[in-house]
């Protein structure tokens, strides 16, 4: 059950201080590897990132911290893979009070990176010393910082702070927020973003004024407040929401509003945290919960859920339903591990499982381009990007290490399915892939969002991408 954050205003964007990649064997690297979430930083050390490791990688705030946010669709293109990039989002705050709490809407430009190499050319062939690496550092450096993203904020008012805020998957304006203050509500954000699409620089200030707007559907029916919220990526407008007092409410559209049934589906024995929509059937949901388990409904069966199963021995925090292979779904819990559960095997469906991670996991999502990727949160101030369809290969190992000037000591028991290890973000709690530009992940936590696109995660788009992102489009 992890859920708060500490309530102080953001810090400016600054530099990132600790990133790595997984991958340590290069030729200017440390002896000693470096241990995320283990070794301890001396007074006075700091981590810094290597460039070589991204393609792209910025901080940004917006303000207030936030526990929660969304990548809004556009109509930009369904698949982009060329700088310069540009993307919207939505978030919501956690401010120190509960009247300066606003929905944000923001839009960030100018996303100019470059593509490279997985591996180095020069720690290979070993033409180049560590000098010449260094000094190539430091011009990637200076290009970057010439080549700032612009930022575009609007800014709307919002009763208490913003537990979750999801974007509709079909129309991408329509938003739907938790709040702590026990309510749900969806509302009409598309005269901010086209505002946002229109505009040129900010005007002086524009991005600190809070506008009065209000919701299309307040829904006061939960007894508590809650975390959990998903809109159907199959039926438009239909939406599920759950509270800490283990009720789940089924939201269905209507030409003008929603019918919200006030019987709830209740088969959890504690909070839920999180639910998730079927990506193949339109009348099936999954949701976890703080009793340790995961439970697969039908919206047409109230009594109890079509499956339920034991998913963890502690409380199951977030879970991610897999729109590639839809018969996966990932779940991540409060001891740190996180798991893999194929549905097909009803009596035992856990297919894989990570213990990784030191502390609680805060944010798990699969991404939509590579069926057996996923990237990971955790309160031990790392994102990590998994790809569950490697294993270990001592030959190439071997054969690697042979050609590099320099041996890493990485240690023994790093899974051979960990891709990337992201740093430098205190209090990590929620991460997305942006569904329209492959190999882009943003983060948010305590300090602010990250955006990174790491070099070694270059997406091979599958041949029905296209189709599945078209029938969302709006």
């Amino acid at each position: 059950m992890v859920r708060t954050i500490r309530k102080t205003k953001s810090k400016k964007t600054k530099k990132v201080e600790a990133s790595s990649s997984s991958n340590p064997a290069v030729a200017s690297g440390p002896a000693k590897v470096w241990q995320p979430g283990v070794d301890e930083l001396e007074d006075g050390e700091e981590l810094q990132f290597d460039p070589e490791a991204y393609n792209y990688l910025r901080g940004f705030s917006i303000g207030w911290s936030c526990l929660s946010f969304d990548v809004v669709r556009d109509q930009l293109g369904l698949v982009r893979s060329e700088f310069p990039h540009m993307f919207y989002g939505v978030a919501g705050t956690q401010a120190e009070k509960a009247p300066w709490n606003y929905i944000c809407i923001f839009k960030l430009s100018n996303i100019s990176g470059k593509k490279r190499e997985p591996i180095p050319a020069s720690a290979v062939d070993g033409d180049t010393d560590v000098d010449s690496d260094s000094s190539s550092d430091e011009e990637d450096e200076e290009i970057n910082e010439d080549t700032k993203p612009v930022l575009h904020l609007k800014k709307v008012a919002h009763a208490g702070g913003v537990n979750r805020i999801r974007s509709m998957t079909q129309k991408p304006h329509v938003c739907a927020t938790w709040g702590d203050t026990g309510h749900v509500q969806v509302w009409d954000l598309s005269s901010f973003l086209n505002s946002l699409a229109e505009s040129g620089a900010p005007a002086p200030k524009e991005d600190d004024i809070i506008h009065r707007h209000l919701p299309l559907k307040v829904f006061s029916g939960h007894k508590d407040e809650g975390y959990a919220l998903d809109w159907s990526p199959l039926v438009t407008g239909r939406l599920v929401s759950g509270d800490c007092k283990k009720c789940i409410h089924l939201w269905e559209p209507t030409p003008t509003n929603w019918n919200v049934d006030p019987n709830p589906y209740v088969g959890h024995t504690a909070s839920v945290e999180d639910l998730q929509w079927s990506p193949t059937e339109a009348d099936i949901f999954a949701s976890c919960s703080v009793d340790g388990t995961i439970a697969i409904w039908d919206v047409r069966e109230k009594n109890k859920p079509r499956m339920s199963f034991k998913a963890h021995e502690t409380d199951v925090n977030v879970i991610s339903w897999n729109r590639l292979a839809s018969c996966m779904i990932a779940s991540g819990c409060d001891d740190g591990s996180f798991s893999v559960h194929d549905l097909r095997q009803i009596q035992d469906p856990l297919a894989a499982h990570f213990k990784y991670h030191k502390k609680a996991i805060t944010s798990i999502e699969w991404s939509p381009h590579e069926a057996s990727s996923l990237a990971v949160t955790s309160e031990d101030h790392q994102l990590t990007i998994w790809d569950l369809s490697l294993e270990r290969d001592a030959e190439e190992e071997a054969e690697f290490r042979a050609k590099m000037k320099e041996q890493a000591n990485a240690p023994e028991d790093l899974p051979p399915q960990l891709l990337f290890v992201h740093q430098g973000q205190r209090d990590l709690k929620e991460l997305h892939w942006h569904p329209q530009i492959p190999s882009m992940i943003i983060s948010t936590a305590i300090d602010g969002f990250n955006v990174l696109m790491p070099s070694n995660i270059d997406t091979t788009i599958p041949g029905n991408t296209d189709a599945t992102m078209a029938s969302a489009e709006p």
